[in-house]
Formats: structure tokens, C-alpha cells, sequence
């Protein structure tokens, strides 16, 4: 009996990622509660297959603060996704790449608010920089994509 368990529970192991393998890690968003930008994102992630959780708080600079965003990188909302951090209108495209790719950076930035990116209009030709988020402290923020490149 305790064998045939065994056997049983080893199956169900070797099967347990094969199942998860297709879903998308939980985003966790941080966000002013009247920032309809935000809820366009967090929405567009969603319907793409992001399981999504948002809390407001009308003052966010702490949650930037304990993300380890720079001033100079901010943008409207952060969230985070599976041991990184996203500041702002990151693109589909580029949470893709970084889930896949998986660099050794704490997260990426879009600063500021640019018009076209997701959110702001979602404009597939709207050309803007996707920064990574060193996880060192005192490293330079390099593009990791280029939204609207072709």
C-alpha cells in the first residue's frame, strides 16, 4: 500500500509543473486610487492572462522607496511580479522578456508617463525606453527594450 502511494504522489510531483508551466505569475500593483492609467494597465495585464491584485494608497512614496526606485525612474504605479519590480507603463512585451530571460536586475522602469505605452493610450508604434532597475546599488540603469522599435 505505502508503495502504490508512493509511486502515486512521485506522478503527481512530476506533473505539477508540466500544469503551472502555461500560467502567468501574479502581478501585485501599488496605485493611487484615482489613477485611471493605473487600473488602464493593470486591466490590459489581466486580460493577457496576469492574475492581478492592485491596492490603493494615496501616497506611494514609500512603496518606491522599499522597491529601491530611483527619483529619477519613478512613474505612476509599481507593481511586482514574480521577485521583481515594475515601475510604471511597462510594456506586455518587456515583462515577457524579463519572466523569460530572467537577468540579474531587480526589475525594469518606464519613467515617467510616456503617451502611446500601456496605459497611457497603448499606442503599438509609440517608441519609449524600458530601463532596468540595477540591483546593485551605484550601477547605471540600461535599456533593456525599446517599445516601438521595429
Amino acid at each position: 500500500m505505502k508503495k502504490k502511494f508512493s509511486l502515486a504522489l512521485l506522478a503527481m510531483l512530476a506533473a505539477a509543473p508540466l500544469a503551472w508551466a502555461g500560467e502567468k505569475p501574479e502581478v501585485v500593483v501599488y496605485k493611487n486610487p484615482w489613477c485611471g492609467c493605473c487600473e488602464e494597465w493593470a486591466e490590459a495585464l489581466r486580460k493577457n492572462g496576469y492574475p492581478v491584485v492592485t491596492h490603493d494608497q494615496e501616497d506611494l512614496s514609500h512603496t518606491k522607496r522599499a522597491a529601491g526606485v530611483p527619483n529619477d525612474m519613478e512613474s505612476c504605479h509599481t507593481a511586482k511580479v514574480d521577485g521583481y519590480v515594475l515601475e510604471g507603463h511597462v510594456p506586455l512585451e518587456a515583462i515577457s522578456k524579463l519572466l523569460s530571460e530572467r537577468p540579474a536586475v531587480a526589475g525594469l522602469a518606464v519613467p515617467g508617463m510616456p503617451q502611446g505605452s500601456l496605459g497611457m493610450g497603448d499606442d503599438p508604434n509609440a517608441r519609449y525606453d524600458v530601463m532596468t532597475l540595477p540591483e546593485l546599488a551605484g550601477a547605471r540603469p540600461q535599456v533593456f527594450y525599446q517599445a516601438g522599435a521595429r
